[in-house]
């Protein structure tokens, strides 16, 4: 999926936002088609995960917390949906990881 791949880029890239917006076109229409409406909330987990990344970098804390422990909570279905993106998917979630450890250690 092209737009997982430019999330990769752009995430690696620091621009958190722009990440949370390459995803979001997709995860609007999974959501509504019902054999991709599980999968969708692995991307709305990858988006909130760059969301919080994107509010910790404007200094708000507090929300940063609140909105990462929304991609916490879709994390695991990474690894319990059968997907042909399972490995970008997995490549996304450790990429946030890094960069959360990044940003919330410094």
């Amino acid at each position: 999926m092209k737009e997982l791949k430019e999330f990769l880029e752009i995430v690696e890239n620091n621009d958190f936002v722009e990440g949370h917006e390459v995803l979001e076109h997709k995860w609007k229409e999974w959501k509504k088609t019902p054999s991709l409406k599980e999968e969708s909330y692995i991307l709305k987990g990858l988006i909130n995960g760059s969301t919080a990344l994107a509010l910790k970098v404007k200094k708000r804390e507090k929300p940063a917390l609140q909105v990462w422990a929304t991609f916490l909570k879709y994390s695991p279905l990474i690894d319990e949906i059968d997907s042909k993106y399972t490995l970008g998917y997995k490549e996304a979630r450790e990429l946030l990881h890094v960069k959360y450890k990044e940003l919330f250690d410094n």
